[in-house]
């Protein structure tokens, strides 16, 4: 028998010694360590019998990794040391006084009121904390719900879950020499309420004053939380469309009306060749700018279906769809949308006063900083300004303040097409003050025919940011002296525009940033223990299907007499009332679990319990993922990122005792 021991005393008078020892052993089949606490008889009689019951028990626990919270109500202060890097406590303070949390690693710490104690375990070499700590999001230095940079003298604490960087592939970032921006809806986080709102009711106007469909469109509002990332328009059908990675489709409407089984199989399921949902029969909503429009389409088809005739020409479904993108367009050509912007930047964008202590950070640590984005220079200064500009308070008037914190910045980069270094595209530098476009070769300013003074071209040659806008990824190696492309961290929001493209044309290392994973996640350990019971209530689906099978099979043979099929008629009408029972209780469990995350669409990385597309989209080509960039500067700068370990179906219950 292996075994670890560990001491916990508490020095105060008061209270006595409320944990005596604890010990970890492992059992002869190696499978468990037993955790085995001792419970001090002297410590006060009333604490005593509410914890004693605890603190006697063994625990099973897997032999590679354990962590355990013990909860202790204590009148008095409570001192606790953490011990070894083998097995060390941590305190949190849970108080209805204050939300603040705190951990100790190696230092006593002091609490009043109602306390946890938080304790990991590494066994085998391998360690694991699994705090509640890491799901509570911390107060940040300017009053933010987040935590401290890395760099700071507060900063490499516990990241909040929701805040953490995932991995799907081993990223090095000592290897990175360059760390590229995507600006909308990365570095930009627009407000889905009002931006979303005003991108549709543009729409919306253009579809009556421009393609001549009926004023009634203009009463029409905006849900702006109905729609998700990751959904599949069937523009012939006028269906939206949920999958999962296999492209089965799992969640489907018709405008607003849900599908039946029975509809969905017959459309999606009962065919010679497998559909590959792609374009052009198919539209798919990959990018938060997608949002509205798919929403508007599903309008325009309940009208359609409600008001024959009174769509232009009576348009189909792919007509309405195609009319729906160039009104989009137009907004976008017209520039209502970025005058709107522009004027109130604040209503429509975002505050996130990380970015540039993040910038910054990445500097000083080595890395060139670059941004990449398909918007026009005036508009790309106006955001970037009011992202990373000096504020009205700090005295500068300059608009370029925010150009100190990169070295090149693209705009009008006319991205996926930007990643092809074969695409011929023209470099232009952009002179910030007149947004004037200056010619060049490959990024050197050209002289103009006639001129021979050189103050344009020393101008353009200054030590600084530079701006320039076209070109291709061509031009950007050489602007930034990159050797490989895998040298390259690039954080985008769009999985075609950012990052498959940069991933696999390039071999650009990328970033995925996924605004909805925050709350995602938060909530999946909010229902941990109710994915567990919906496991639970699956196994117990196959178990009575497996008797009920067996008991079939048994009926038809010959051997059996009159007297035992009669009872096994009997046992069979059980075992099925109890399989139906059974199954609907599943359903409806596993119905409520879904409309927690989305009333209608569900989780966004799963559609029963199979990832859903866009998570296969996630895994397929981000090195990383995010809730947002500037989680970033959470972590070193000279980071490791190690993905989880990958397990098969025929591993899962093999090592489930390790997960």
């Amino acid at each position: 028998m292996k075994g670890l021991n560990c001491c916990c005393n508490n020095n105060s008078n008061n209270n006595g010694s409320i944990l005596e020892a604890l010990s970890v052993t492992r059992n002869s089949s190696t499978k468990f360590w037993v955790l085995h606490a001792a419970f001090d008889s002297s410590c006060n009689s009333g604490l005593n019998n509410k914890i004693k019951w605890l603190f006697n028990a063994k625990m099973r626990i897997p032999k590679r990794s354990v962590s355990l919270c013990l909860s202790v109500f204590s009148p008095k202060e409570l001192f606790v040391s953490s011990f070894s890097r083998s097995f060390s406590f941590h305190l949190g303070i849970q108080s209805s006084l204050s939300s603040d949390r705190f951990q100790s690693r190696g230092e006593p710490v002091r609490y009043k009121g109602r306390d946890q104690l938080h304790t990991s375990c590494t066994m085998d070499g391998i360690g694991v904390d699994t705090r509640a700590a890491l799901i509570e999001k911390k107060t940040g230095a300017n009053g933010d719900q987040g935590s401290f940079i890395w760099s700071s003298p507060e900063g490499g604490s516990d990241i909040a879950i929701g805040k953490q960087i995932f991995c799907n592939r081993s990223l090095n970032m000592k290897n990175i020499v360059a760390v590229g921006f995507d600006m909308d809806y990365t570095l930009a986080q627009y407000k889905p309420e009002t931006f979303e709102s005003l991108a549709y009711e543009g729409t919306v106007r253009k579809l009556v004053y421009n393609l001549g469909y009926p004023s009634k469109l203009l009463e029409w509002s905006f849900d702006w939380s109905y729609m998700v990332r990751g959904l599949v328009l069937d523009k012939k059908r006028g269906n939206i469309l949920k999958m999962d990675r296999h492209k089965y489709v799992k969640v489907a409407y018709h405008g607003f009306r849900e599908l039946s089984k029975e509809d969905k199989v017959a459309t999606y399921g009962n065919t010679l060749l497998r559909d590959s949902f792609d374009e052009p029969d198919y539209a798919l909503i990959d990018t938060l700018f997608s949002l509205a429009e798919a929403y508007l389409f599903a309008q325009l088809v309940d009208f359609k279906d409600k008001n024959p005739g009174k769509v232009p020409g009576d348009a189909d479904y792919s007509r309405m769809y195609k009319d729906v993108r160039a009104a989009v367009d137009l907004c976008h050509r017209d520039g209502t949308l970025k005058q709107m912007v522009a004027k109130d930047p604040k209503r429509y964008i975002n505050e996130d006063t990380s970015i540039v202590p993040m910038l910054k950070m990445l500097r000083e640590s080595g890395r060139a900083t670059f941004l990449v984005t398909n918007s026009l220079w005036d508009y790309t200064n106006i955001v970037m300004n009011f992202l990373c500009g000096p504020k009205p308070s700090a005295g500068s008037s300059s608009r370029f303040d925010w150009l100190q914190y990169f070295d090149i910045v693209i705009t009008g980069s006319a991205k996926p097409g930007f990643f092809h270094d074969e695409i011929r595209a023209n470099l232009f530098e952009v002179e910030p003050e007149s947004g004037m476009l200056i010619n060049t070769d490959n990024g050197t300013p050209m002289a103009q025919v006639g001129c021979t003074s050189s103050e344009l071209l020393l101008k353009s040659l200054k030590e600084g940011c530079r701006i320039f806008q076209g070109g291709n990824v061509g031009h950007l190696h050489k602007l930034l002296s990159i050797e490989s492309s895998s040298q390259v961290l690039y954080v985008g929001d769009h999985i075609y525009g950012d990052i498959l493209r940069s991933k696999k044309v390039l071999g650009w290392r990328t970033m995925l940033v996924v605004p909805e994973l925050e709350r995602e996640v938060e909530l999946l350990w909010e229902l941990k223990d109710t994915r567990k019971q919906l496991q639970l209530l699956r196994n117990q689906r196959d178990h009575i299907e497996d008797e009920i099978h067996h008991l079939k099979w048994s009926l038809k043979s010959k051997d059996t007499d009159d007297a035992n099929k009669e009872k096994m008629f009997s046992e069979l009408d059980k075992l099925q009332s109890q399989s139906e029972e059974v199954r609907l209780s599943h359903q409806q469990a596993q119905q409520e679990c879904h409309q927690k995350f989305h009333k209608v669409w569900g989780q966004l990385m799963k559609t029963g319990y199979q990832n859903s597309r866009f998570a296969h989209q996630v895994e397929r080509f981000a090195c990383l993922y995010t809730s947002q960039v500037t989680n970033l500067s959470l972590y070193s700068p000279d980071k490791y990122y190690r993905p989880s370990e990958d397990f098969m179906p025929h591993e899962f219950d093999i090592f489930s005792i390790l997960r």
